[in-house]
């Protein structure tokens, strides 16, 4: 089912609902209220409500939310329960640290390839899955069909190595390389991740607030 009249505000809150519900399941607790949901998330019983009523709603009237339901239909809205196989382009420090330490395989995706441009690193495993050359990338994508990539290259490389992996049939992008990836395929999804915007902006904030 596609949801694609609602907002991308809500669908943005949906994967902090999905980790506090997580973190409830993990305590044990097998319902929650709005009110008590919006206490432990900062945000206000209305608000909380009104998101998932764009999904048809969960809860019940004096009974609140089966946290393990709302778990499942969060997860089956982001399409968790249908993963999607991931690839990762520039395996330096930050690219290594992904694969390293994200389990992706809790968000949806599945990694199943690594590469990068440098013949040195060529061939050293990380995380279980041997690091590829630039050079092998048609004849893998070919193979294995991925579906998603993350990008960890210079913004120069972005560009063009986006439309390749579109070409190769990538579908999403979740691109950490300082330019602004935009790309003309209405079927194609692109995430840019600016670590740098979020400084400035927790800057501002720090600086901004009443002491």
């Amino acid at each position: 089912m596609a949801y694609r009249s609602i907002s991308p505000s809500v669908i943005r809150r949906l994967p902090r609902y999905y980790r506090f519900l997580k973190d409830l399941e993990g305590q044990g607790i097998t319902r929650i209220s709005s009110a008590e949901l919006s206490r432990k998330m900062g945000l206000t019983a209305s608000q909380i409500r009104q998101d998932l009523n764009c999904f048809g709603g969960f809860g019940q009237q004096g009974y609140g939310y089966n946290v393990q339901l709302l778990i499942d239909e969060i997860a089956k809205i982001l399409g968790l329960d249908k993963p999607q196989k991931l690839i990762i382009i520039g395996i330096g420090n930050l690219g290594r640290a992904l694969a390293t330490h994200i389990r992706f395989d809790n968000k949806g995706y599945e990694l199943i390839g690594l590469f990068d441009q440098k013949e040195s690193l060529v061939g050293q495993i990380v995380h279980n899955l041997p690091i590829r050359s630039m050079d092998c990338l048609d004849e893998f994508c070919k193979e294995n069909k991925p579906t998603a990539a993350v990008l960890c290259i210079p913004k120069e490389s972005a560009e063009a190595i986006a439309y390749k992996l579109v070409k190769l049939g990538i579908k999403g992008f979740l691109n950490f390389s300082h330019y602004d990836l935009g790309l003309a395929y209405p079927n194609v999804s692109v995430e840019n991740v600016h670590f740098g915007d979020k400084l400035m902006v927790l800057s501002y904030n720090m600086n901004n607030k009443n002491n």
